[in-house]
């Protein structure tokens, strides 16, 4: 910005100097030909004056000695019935001299100008030639353009340097805000900006201060709210426990007991995510692999109790992805539910990971129906079954947190297929902890 505005401070500053010094220099070589021509005319005056008193060749040469033009061999005289009296060629044709008549006039002639002036003397006329070389007609005239130029270019530089100052404290001060604000969306609360620079801006800083102060009460009431729901789910969550407690011993007790366990793990996953720090959230990291093994492992019990044929295709390697393993598992889990919720039983599935240039791609795909509107399915809260229709969003949110995205389709199955591309990530050796798996 500081460059734009220099710039345009030395585009105007150009812009008033070719105006004005053009013209200025136009005129200065006018007035230097008119001071040499008129100083001609001087000397001229100067000699006629002497003839009108004497035609005498001796005293017109004497008069001519005291002229600087006649001193330089630029003055020539023509007397009447007399050689001419001077050093000069003679520079004006005797045509020409016929046609000027009893009138001074100023001629052009090579090498310059001739200033040509008639001294009647009675009935014959006498005529005075003085010659104006061009290099007097030019004096001084490029010592004037370049110290137009200097100036110029000293206006230039003083322009560019006031424009600096002056844009100094505008791009600083709009610098330091957009630090505060980068800071603040990655997750920084805290951060203020101290308002500086011109009113404009300090006002729009002022404004991002308080805009900073409600979105942090804004947030911490919000994560407070889901902390606080998620919460008063243990309750029913511990009469659930409590009735499985009761049941009789076998199969049927068993997976109500692992049901409850997992679920009040979701639980205390969703308070403690609710309470992180967004910086923390997004320095998150964890391994791909190890986490859908894991959470395919946790839905194949339900899978084999519903005759559910499932397969997972994935590296042996670890994948690093920059998203936490809650995040990632939310998603798994999302997608494999809309898969139990919205599928007969006995509808094969399977889950695949492939990857692919600086990213990975996680795929679900089943043998049911398919989905019959694949842009509807991504919309926040639509759902053409009987659910919330948050499964999806939730997986394109994670999948745009990964510095991805999610698509919907056909799958091999001949059903639905969802499928996630996620960017990977290195492993650094220092910082937080990378997530691990969340366990079943």
């Amino acid at each position: 910005m500081r460059r734009r505005f220099v710039l345009v401070s030395l585009a105007v500053t150009a812009m008033v100097i070719l105006v004005f010094a053009i013209p200025l220099a136009l005129l200065v070589r006018v007035l230097a030909a008119h001071r040499a021509i008129w100083d001609a005319e001087l000397q001229a005056a100067g000699i006629a004056s002497v003839l009108v008193l004497t035609t005498d060749p001796d005293d017109v040469n004497q008069a001519l000695r005291n002229t600087r033009a006649g001193r330089k061999g630029h003055v020539l005289v023509h007397l009447p019935g007399r050689p001419s009296v001077g050093n000069g060629k003679g520079w004006v044709s005797r045509d020409v001299l016929e046609r000027i008549g009893d009138q001074p006039d100023t001629v052009a002639v090579t090498g310059g100008k001739a200033h040509v002036r008639p001294v009647p003397l009675g009935e014959r006329t006498a005529v005075i030639e003085v010659f104006i070389p061009d290099e007097l007609l030019t004096s001084h005239v490029v010592m004037a353009w370049v110290v137009l130029g200097g100036l110029g270019i000293g206006m230039l530089l003083a322009s560019a340097v006031l424009a600096d100052r002056l844009a100094s404290g505008v791009v600083c001060a709009t610098q330091r805000l957009a630090g505060v604000a980068t800071r603040l969306g990655e997750g920084d609360l805290g951060v203020r900006v101290q308002p500086s620079g011109t009113p404009e801006i300090a006002t729009v800083g002022a404004a991002f201060n308080t805009l900073a102060d409600r979105f942090q009460v804004l947030l911490a009431n919000e994560r407070e709210l889901i902390a606080d729901l998620s919460h008063r789910l243990r309750t029913p969550l511990t009469a659930l426990r409590l009735n499985a407690e009761s049941m009789p011993m076998g199969e049927a007790r068993q997976r109500v007991l692992t049901a409850a366990a997992n679920l009040e793990r979701e639980v205390d996953a969703i308070i403690r995510q609710a309470r992180r720090p967004l910086a923390m959230r997004r320095a998150a990291r964890c391994e791909l692999v190890a986490l859908v093994r894991d959470r395919m492992r946790t839905w194949s019990a339900l899978a084999d109790d519903q005759g559910r044929r499932w397969l997972l295709d994935a590296p042996d390697h670890p994948i690093w992805v920059p998203v936490s393993g809650s995040d990632i598992a939310a998603a798994v889990d999302a997608i494999v539910g809309n898969v139990f919720r919205h599928t007969p039983e006995g509808t094969p599935y399977q889950v695949r990971i492939r990857e692919s240039r600086a990213c990975v791609v996680l795929s679900v795909d089943d043998g049911g129906p398919g989905i019959a509107e694949p842009w509807a399915a991504l919309r926040r809260g639509a759902s053409g079954g009987a659910s919330t229709g948050l499964g999806t969003d939730i997986a394109r949110r994670v999948a745009e947190q990964a510095g991805g995205g999610i698509e919907i389709g056909r799958g091999p199955l001949g059903g639905a297929s969802v499928t996630l591309t996620l960017r990977t990530t290195e492993v650094a050796t220092t910082g937080p902890v990378p997530d691990k798996a969340v366990d079943a």
